[in-house]
């Protein structure tokens, strides 16, 4: 998208995959700006408790070639698993564009994650090696014996119990590497899904997927990259959203990079952040725009230096599109796509395309219908399943070591998002539901079932379905139905009990707000929960 035609449509006509035969992830984010301009910024790592510090381009290729060489020297080869379990912060781009670079497939963990989440993860990968820092040192530690492909823990700021000094090393490795030259379609990274029917899956992606992001991506943010912008978002970099959508595709383009580690953020805080860096281009889902609304006297940060704002994750109410044009001034582009597929749709102001209650157009490049049950396409105004086409350049490989999955994924020549919507002549997309039970709470997909499995671990459930439900702050907050064991007290003190039970196996953003406890679950004749009936009762 070098152009910069007038109309969404002139954008559209002009634009051209362009793949290589030969394309390393590593190499295009990295390596390549700093042969051009090593001085380049890259990365300002600005961090509660530590002091800011800007990292160039040539900075990073240096950190990040020593470290490729560590894990070379330690026995990691192409095609290894290398977990990064880190949080915002400049080495974990550098931990990224090594394992690339070295051929191996980084699995991006979030730091959110417990330790029944991790160990699923890991297992399921086979990492051979981890990269992490001293808080994910701590939970590490007590998987290390149940994961036996588990052999190397690299950990930043020290080391630790069956840990390397990953500083310690790099600072005695060459600062020069060899990248593997890797085909586009070779694998480059593993993305865990929500788990919305059943365990997460991991979705493999090629080298190729950065380049399937860019064009969506640089409509999501009013024709990225121009002068003097800058890049955002609170969203973890071990999703799709922040690694995908912000962090390697701004550098793909030579553009800074904000990375910030830190506790959760109020409205007043991420106006403040966003004022006082001067951040110019913001991924801020939905659940982070209701926090601002919250924040008392937003007018006090008219000194923002907005010029895009992008969310997605869930759609944006009419009210809060309208209000965040007012309280940012921009326009809140949506974006739209899946763990398998990303950055299919969007909205973009600047071609006049961004519109409340609508999700946006098929990016350039990417064919996206709606289809019926069988595959084909339905006409304007029709209801059906969104899907995308399989031969998009940011489709994912496959789920890892599951072909059943994948094949189910798709229909035909497409791939089903398993979302339903409808299409207007214009080419308009409207997203009207979930065709699973995926719940959407504070811009986090969440599948039910990863935490209907945790709570039947503890020790006083039998059965447990969960749903969402409507919450002004979160969009959606986690309500579980539990059956209990004979001679359990269905009250507060085992309510609570469950819920500490999930926030420290899986994540505090997988524990339920409510629980509601039940004699039975609804079921379907075949033993199927019917969750559309836990969703029309009253509790």
């Amino acid at each position: 998208m070098s152009e910069r035609p007038l109309s969404y449509e002139e954008v559209v006509a002009a634009f051209r995959w362009q793949v290589p035969e030969r394309f390393n992830i590593g190499v295009d984010v990295c390596d390549r700006w700093a042969e051009i301009d090593p001085n380049r910024t890259a990365l300002i790592d600005i961090s509660e408790g530590h002091p800011t510090r800007t990292v160039s381009f040539g900075d990073l290729r240096d950190y990040s070639n020593r470290l490729a060489n560590v894990l070379a020297q330690t026995g990691i080869v192409r095609g290894d698993r290398v977990a990064i379990l880190l949080p915002q912060r400049w080495e974990t781009a550098a931990a990224h564009i090594a394992a690339y670079n070295l051929g191996a497939i980084a699995v991006p963990l979030s730091t959110l994650f417990g330790p029944d989440a991790l160990k699923a993860r890991l297992e399921d990968s086979g990492c051979r090696a981890a990269v992490t820092d001293q808080a994910g040192l701590g939970v590490l530690t007590k998987l290390r014996g149940r994961l036996p492909t588990l052999i190397h823990c690299f950990v930043l700021d020290g080391d630790g119990p069956g840990a390397a000094d990953l500083d310690r090393l790099c600072a005695g490795a060459s600062g020069t590497f060899e990248p593997v030259a890797t085909r586009a379609d070779d694998p480059a990274m593993i993305i865990y899904t929500s788990g919305t029917t059943g365990p997460p899956k991991g979705a493999v992606h090629g080298h190729r997927v950065l380049l399937g992001h860019l064009p969506g991506m640089e409509m999501a943010f009013d024709l990225f990259p121009q002068a003097g912008d800058r890049m955002w978002s609170p969203a973890d970099w071990a999703w799709i959203g922040g690694l995908l959508v912000v962090l390697l595709p701004a550098l793909h383009h030579g553009v800074a990079v904000i990375a910030r580690r830190g506790g959760p953020m109020s409205g007043a805080a991420l106006f403040d952040f966003l004022s006082k860096h001067a951040i110019r281009n913001a991924l801020l889902p939905p659940a982070a725009l209701r926090l601002m609304r919250m924040a008392e006297n937003p007018e006090k940060y008219r000194a923002l230096s907005l010029r895009s704002v992008t969310a997605g994750g869930e759609s944006l109410t009419p009210d809060l599109f309208h209000w965040a044009e007012r309280a940012l001034g921009v326009t809140v582009n949506e974006s739209y796509g899946q763990t398998e597929c990303n950055l299919i749709v969007a909205g973009c102001d600047a071609l006049g395309t961004a519109q409340p209650g609508w999700m946006g157009r098929a990016t350039p490049g990417h064919a996206v219908a709606i289809i019926d049950d069988h595959g084909r396409e339905l006409g304007a105004g029709r209801v059906g399943a969104i899907a995308v086409s399989r031969s998009d350049p940011g489709m994912f490989l496959g789920y890892w070591q599951n072909a059943k999955d994948t094949d189910e994924k798709f229909v035909g020549a497409w791939m089903t998002t398993g979302d339903i919507g409808i299409r207007e002549k214009d080419g308009r997309i409207r997203f009207l539901g979930r065709a699973d039970d995926i719940i959407i709470s504070a811009g986090h997909r969440i599948g039910p079932g990863e935490i209907e499995i945790c709570l039947a671990t503890h020790p006083a459930v039998a059965q447990a379905a969960v749903i969402g439900f409507p919450d002004p702050l979160r969009g959606q907050a986690i309500k579980a139905f539990v059956v209990l064991k004979g001679g359990e007290t269905p009250n507060d003190a085992t309510a609570k009990s469950l819920m500490a039970h999930v926030r420290s196996r899986l994540a505090r953003h997988l524990c339920p707000r409510t629980i509601v406890f039940v004699d039975a679950l609804p079921m379907t004749e075949t033993g199927k929960v019917q969750r559309r009936k836990l969703r029309g009762r009253a509790d």
